[in-house]
């Protein structure tokens, strides 16, 4: 198998959950191949880096292997490489330990309680 449509090959390898909210990330503008944003459509060649933006963070990927069908995620690491810069993945810890710092866009107002935790860690930040 030479060629294989973006898409299926991010779903297959397991970034995303499903086809269709792969080839909606590849809609609006989320998946970049050689500083193209591509549609769902493309087909992804052997030795492809492949940029996913995931808020807050871009993840890079190199494709290892062409692979349509979903796999589970111990064979899924033949097929792909993680390749995000370390200083992204540091971003990304530290969104993760402080929790709340980051909001996804719709997410709504913060509860009562994300409210005090947020107060929490920022009195013992001063």
């Amino acid at each position: 198998m030479e060629k294989v449509r973006i898409d299926k090959w991010l779903w297959a390898v397991r970034i995303f959950k499903t086809r269709s909210l792969a080839a909606e990330e590849c809609n609006k503008g989320h998946v970049i191949i050689g500083d193209v944003k591509v549609k769902p459509s493309r087909e992804i060649r052997l030795g492809e880096k492949v940029r996913v933006r995931m808020a807050p963070i871009e993840r890079h990927y190199l494709v290892k292997q062409i692979t349509d069908k979903r796999m589970s995620a111990q064979l899924a690491v033949g097929f792909v490489e993680d390749i995000t810069p370390p200083e992204q993945l540091a971003l990304l810890n530290a969104v993760k330990a402080y929790g709340f710092e980051y909001r996804e866009r719709g997410s709504g107002r913060p509860t009562k309680r994300d409210r005090r935790m947020l107060d929490k860690w920022k009195e013992e930040e001063c």
